[in-house]
């Protein structure tokens, strides 16, 4: 049954016949499946999110260093007692990295962290973007709505819990479903295995959760058996779960659990074919990354998650699939102490393995996939200008990276925020009221990949209180 046949569109409406007046979430969420194949693309495409876990210091990620910016970053980095967590200027040893926006920012200047010598590479080559100072929002809010604690603040802002919460899926903590899940599921009828439609490196994240479709874990080694339980292990005859799930039963719950573990090996058989192998005449394995804390070259756990997305994507044609949604996870970024030292390392480990993995798009077994591969940056929030002696403490808004052959790259995104405390999107110690919300930002990214504009709300609650649905960062 194709996606646009008279057979499935009658399937849908007689769906939403049964549901009556109050059409059910299941009968509704397939109407709008149909609708999105209704105008779903034969090509591939892929989002990929490298959620940075604990908190991202933007301050000292992406850097204002034209003279007023940089004194004030100084002032209020320098905290003395060699502790200082103030990065060095442009030119020195050691310094930050000049970064030249193809479109000029009035009297601005900026750079990225030492660490970020490739990233910048990407950057000044137009596959890599900026996105300045996006946060969770309910609605564009003021500096006055914050400090009067108006009623469309997010719900527990600084929570770690809450604010990955909101960033995954526009909603507290508790939500079940994420938007990466809910833009998946709409085009997942464009896939001949919908399973695969969305996928974590990084166990179960609440981003690639859809309202139907639960997302696929899997790991380095492959696909994670459930339970421990594998086709090897199950071919033994003796296995004390094979008469559970091959023979019949009367009973319901037990036909479900049978069907359920028929369904998970099936998968895990299906990702087994498809998984391209690694190394010499595959995907090319990372190398190992110089780690500034160590002193010498180690391995990239972002960087092995990203091969492991790399092989799923070589495996596509086999699989069927169209389109995809990818979630990794780079932890360590809650810096409250040692955060010179350890954001170095977070930042050379982020910039390795966002390099690495943007040369395999480029020859991912002969075909240049970066036009059709889009990875972006998220994280709980950002960080707060004041440092509490060597680190800092939890923010609200925060520069982004997006990167890939689709983005209208070399470009900072929105109005850079000035450097210092009392300014209209600062609310105090330097946290950053964010300029663009997570659902622009998302929404800018889900156009990108196929979702109609109508369908938007429905992945994106908020995003009809914002003027701006599209950022303007994809091209």
């Amino acid at each position: 049954m194709t996606p646009t046949s008279p057979a499935r569109r009658r399937f849908v409406s007689s769906l939403l016949t049964l549901a009556g007046g109050a059409a059910t979430p299941m009968a509704l969420n397939l109407a709008a499946i149909h609708a999105a194949a209704a105008a779903s693309a034969s090509d591939y495409r892929a989002l990929v999110c490298v959620f940075l876990g604990g908190g991202n210091d933007h301050y000292n990620t992406v850097l204002a260093t034209d003279r007023a910016s940089w004194a004030a970053y100084q002032g209020a980095r320098n905290t003395g007692g060699g502790m200082s967590i103030a990065l060095a200027a442009p030119g020195q040893p050691g310094g930050v990295l000049p970064l030249t926006p193809a479109t000029p920012h009035a009297g601005r200047s900026f750079a990225l962290h030492p660490q970020l010598p490739q990233l910048r590479g990407l950057f000044d080559a137009g596959r890599a973007a900026v996105v300045a100072n996006v946060g969770t929002l309910l609605a564009p809010t003021s500096r006055a709505d914050y400090l009067r604690r108006g009623p469309l603040l997010p719900p527990k802002l600084f929570s770690h819990n809450d604010q990955q919460a909101m960033w995954q899926s526009c909603q507290p903590e508790g939500a079940t479903h994420g938007w990466g899940g809910r833009l998946g599921e709409l085009l997942a009828s464009a896939n001949s295995q919908a399973s695969f439609t969305c996928i974590s490196t990084a166990g179960n994240a609440v981003f690639g959760a859809g309202r139907l479709l639960t997302p696929y874990q899997i790991s380095a080694e492959g696909a994670l058996p459930v339970n421990r339980l594998d086709q090897p292990l199950f071919a033994n005859a003796r296995h004390p779960l094979r008469a559970i799930i091959s023979n019949p039963h009367s009973h319901l719950l037990e036909q479900e659990y049978a069907a359920v573990m028929r369904r998970a090996l099936e998968a895990q058989a299906l990702m087994g074919a498809a998984y391209a192998p690694a190394g010499p005449g595959g995907v090319p394995n990372p190398g190992n990354y110089f780690s500034p804390d160590a002193g010498a070259p180690r391995v990239n756990p972002l960087a092995v998650q990203l091969h492991t997305v790399a092989r799923i994507i070589a495996g596509r044609a086999t699989l069927g699939m169209r389109r995809q949604v990818f979630f990794v996870h780079l932890g360590g970024f809650d810096t409250h102490d040692f955060q010179r030292n350890r954001h170095a390392e977070l930042m050379a480990r982020l910039d390795h393995g966002l390099a690495y993995f943007d040369g395999l798009m480029a020859n991912l077994r002969g075909s240049n996939l970066r036009e059709q591969v889009t990875l972006f940056t998220a994280s709980d929030f950002g960080r707060t200008l004041s440092s509490n002696g060597d680190g800092t403490d939890h923010g609200w808004g925060a520069h982004h990276f997006v990167l890939g052959g689709a983005v209208r790259g070399r470009n900072l995104y929105g109005a850079f925020p000035p450097i210092g405390l009392g300014h209209d999107h600062e609310v105090g110690q330097g946290v950053l009221l964010p300029q663009f919300s997570v659902e622009q930002y998302g929404a800018t990214l889900a156009s990108w990949f196929g979702v109609s504009a109508g369908q938007l709300s429905d992945i994106f609650p908020n995003l009809g209180n914002f003027n701006s649905r599209n950022l303007g960062f994809m091209a």
